[in-house]
């Protein structure tokens, strides 16, 4: 495939792919994410959430339908196939339903172009999908058979990574975790769905959405110097509030997302990386 001279591209492997085929494919997948898949009707993917009994993110997936009856994919960019089929056969009871791993045997493009999607339908192969990388109508293709890619500009995975962070987007598990509610990352809107009738966790889910409010939030920050190894607990006053999840390096600074407790976290104080460190972060002016 020949893309337009110095057009960006970004070549990844999926962390899981999954095929998932069988007359209760559907009605098993249904029951455990947190958004409607019926949305497949007319959208290619759907992205949702896997949460256990309390709420808690496990993980995340896009789920698209494949090209047979009741055949569908289900891919995430960063959790582990073991977690998600894991999560998946732990369900499965007197389901007719088959789930083989084939993250090995997928590649994926990130198009950030319209000519590039284009010429990637036109070919007629593998699977396209709306992505989350934070570039405005950007679409991931899912290939066995990655094509040569002529006169293209090769994002690298930092790029991707910077790309990501600006946009707020938290990674599954990185910044949103076991550990952590959908909402504590903003992803109440976008992966649950309020409407489409019970899944595991829903129950913490709708006394959230009845309450209105977390106790921490998912903030956009920058900071100076060295990008720190994360996870690290963040301190304003010696007292901690949070923790930065993910960073990357952005010039001479660092951006990054924290998760912060709202309660104590003083959005005009400047944060640190230690108690007796000095304050050098601050959250985004946007976020």
């Amino acid at each position: 495939m020949t893309i337009s001279n110095g057009s960006k591209v970004y070549f990844w492997h999926p962390a899981s792919w999954l095929r998932v085929k069988g007359p209760d494919a559907f009605s098993l997948l249904q029951g455990q994410f947190t958004n409607d898949l019926r949305v497949l009707e007319t959208s290619p993917s759907v992205y949702r959430l896997w949460l256990n009994q309390k709420g808690r993110v496990l993980a995340d997936s896009f789920v698209l339908r494949g090209d047979m009856a009741d055949e569908f994919w289900v891919g995430s960019y960063f959790c582990p196939a073991e977690v998600v089929r894991g999560r998946l056969e732990d369900y499965i009871i007197a389901d007719d339903v088959a789930v083989t791993d084939e993250t090995g045997d997928w590649s994926g493009l990130s198009l950030m172009e319209p000519d590039q999607i284009e010429k990637a339908r036109a070919l007629g192969q593998g699977l396209i999908f709306p992505g989350r990388r934070g570039w405005g109508g950007q679409m991931e293709w899912m290939t066995r058979s990655p094509p040569e890619l002529a006169g293209a500009t090769m994002l690298t995975t930092a790029d991707m990574e910077r790309m990501r962070i600006r946009a707020a987007l938290p990674a599954i598990p990185v910044d949103i975790g076991p550990g952590d509610l959908p909402n504590e990352g903003g992803l109440e809107d976008e992966a649950i769905s309020s409407t489409k009738g019970c899944y595991l966790g829903q129950e913490i889910i709708a006394r959230l959405r009845s309450m209105g409010q977390v106790r921490r939030r998912l903030i956009r920050v920058t900071g100076r110097g060295t990008p720190p190894i994360v996870p690290v607990k963040l301190y304003q006053d010696a007292r901690p509030v949070g923790e930065l999840r993910s960073c990357i390096a952005d010039g001479e600074s660092f951006a990054g997302l924290a998760l912060l407790t709202l309660l104590h976290w003083q959005r005009e104080t400047p944060l640190s990386l230690a108690p007796d460190a000095a304050p050098t972060i601050l959250p985004d002016a946007t976020s």
